[in-house]
């Protein structure tokens, strides 16, 4: 019997919900983000050896038969892949299953970063379609804190080479990971950011604390206030109220406090009344505030 083989934690953003999974790489190259919980206890990061990654798409072929509409390649970094290892497979999977219409990876922005434009448009013309980065925040002070291994400048310049090289490009950000100390800060600088990338869609998800991480360490220790249900949403209509893009704004997640969704900057307005009737209730009547474990 056909089996696809599966290394280590393996997630996938919540729009690839319906897509096929073949595992690219194992664990996350970084691998320090203070609020990440993920790959702290390994496996260590490494890329899976072609032959083995063309033998599961091979065999997802067996099993669900040639048509599939969209593929996600895991793992946390699967950009950081070697660009000719990555074209192949995309390539490969682009022919296997002819009605492709997305293939799609995590990347962070320093992995991009170091491709370079060439490398990303190699990647475009073999088939990857679609990237998934996170964000997190355009301030500098707090990509530090949280050790992100990126900045701002970086985080900008390669999202303008993934939506050069014709990839969409999907962002997401964090809401208050800047903690009480630089929530306006957090929105300001993350809203320039977008603005000057301009992605393609924006997915917002609510900071919650994790297990197994230094954040939730710190928040133990004093070292970090958490935003209150409504500074959160304050947080995020001052996002949404600055950013000048034409993006999908997005809040396909469960730590979110209400759903915040539409196209910037045509249904800016209706999305700043939704914010503005939940800052209306109770903040008792939101979820409460609780330690994740995945």
């Amino acid at each position: 019997m056909s089996v696809i083989r599966y290394e280590g934690p393996v997630y996938r953003p919540p729009s690839e919900a319906n897509s096929l999974l073949i595992q690219a790489t194992v664990g996350c190259p970084h691998n320090k983000c203070t609020f990440c919980m993920v790959y702290k206890k390994g496996p260590p990061y490494k890329v899976r050896p072609v032959r083995d990654i063309i033998e599961d798409i091979d065999r997802a072929k067996e099993i669900y038969g040639p048509v599939i509409p969209s593929l996600f390649f895991p793992a946390g970094n699967t950009i950081a892949m070697p660009t000719d290892e990555l074209a192949q497979i995309c390539a490969h999977a682009r022919y296997v299953f002819s009605s492709l219409k997305r293939i799609t990876v995590y990347g962070s922005s320093q992995y991009i970063y170091r491709k370079g434009l060439s490398d990303l448009v190699k990647l475009k013309e073999n088939g990857l379609s679609r990237i998934h980065v996170g964000l997190e925040s355009g301030d500098d002070e707090i990509l530090r804190k949280i050790k992100k291994g990126t900045n701002t400048a970086e985080q900008i310049q390669a999202g303008k080479w993934v939506k050069e090289a014709g990839i969409e490009l999907s962002e997401y950000v964090m809401l208050g990971v800047g903690g009480k100390v630089r929530t306006r800060e957090h929105a300001e600088a993350t809203a320039k950011a977008l603005t000057a990338i301009d992605p393609d869609y924006i997915r917002l998800r609510t900071f919650i604390p994790k297990v197994n991480t230094l954040l939730l360490h710190q928040i133990k220790k004093g070292r970090f206030q958490m935003l209150s249900a409504h500074e959160v949403l304050m947080e995020t209509r001052s996002l949404i109220e600055n950013i000048d893009v034409t993006s999908r704004i997005s809040s396909d997640h469960y730590t979110n406090y209400i759903d915040v969704s539409g196209w910037i900057p045509k249904d800016r307005e209706s999305m700043l009344k939704v914010i503005d009737e939940a800052l209306k209730r109770d903040e008792s009547t939101f979820r409460a505030v609780f330690v994740g474990t995945q």
